[in-house]
């Protein structure tokens, strides 16, 4: 008698692949049940509405495509604005090259310190927006990012920041693979202004939940 055939899982590929960071209790907590949304959607496909007019496949193989950096010559975006940088290089913060995280109005930390505390104000938000963001479309490279982001900020806004956030994504390796979380928490009556530019990597998946 044959041995019954299998039907093989893409989704179970992909996460296999990567490993799940560490941190406290309510982070693993969200990861775990963002990990469960992905197995349970499986990974997008030509076949899916949302996907008709773009192949996912490289987005949701196990290994990054590499691709070569692009150069350009053009002005730097927002380079004439005044703007607190935060930098990431190949999907990694990049302290020496970002600014002082200390400015009045907004307190700003990175997602990996965030999700290593027991008790923290992202608990309340960070896959709870994803999770809803499931409805009406399932977004499952959206589950991923949550269960396996190892970076990204965390910014709770108390007031008015004299300057915009810049979250600027600079790319060193042909073969990166990037995956930022950023949650964004805006008090009542405070305001930021947050700007994004730049190649981030051979592959990129970004979520920032607000």
């Amino acid at each position: 008698m044959a041995a019954p055939k299998f039907k093989f899982n893409p989704a179970d590929e992909l996460i296999s692949s990567r490993k799940m960071p560490s941190g406290g209790a309510w982070a693993s907590a969200a990861r775990q049940s963002a990990l469960a949304r992905l197995r349970a959607m499986g990974v997008p496909g030509r076949r899916d509405e949302y996907w008709k007019y773009t192949n996912p496949a490289t987005l949701v193989q196990p290994q990054v495509t590499p691709a070569a950096a692009f150069e350009s010559d053009e002005p730097k975006v927002f380079g004439d604005i005044d703007r607190l940088k935060l930098v990431f290089v190949d999907g990694q913060f990049d302290a020496a090259a970002s600014d002082d995280l200390d400015m009045s109005g907004i307190e700003i930390e990175r997602l990996v310190t965030a999700t290593s505390r027991d008790i923290h104000w992202a608990r309340e938000l960070y896959g709870v927006l994803e999770e809803r963001g499931q409805t009406p479309v399932d977004r499952p490279l959206a589950a991923l990012n949550t269960a396996f982001a190892s970076d990204g900020v965390v910014i709770r806004v108390t007031g008015k920041p004299s300057r915009p956030v810049s979250l600027i994504y600079q790319r060193d390796s042909e073969d990166s693979d990037a995956t930022l979380h950023h949650v964004i928490r805006v008090e009542g009556g405070a305001e930021i202004t947050v700007l994004e530019n730049g190649p981030a990597a051979a592959r990129f998946n970004s979520v920032m939940e607000i």
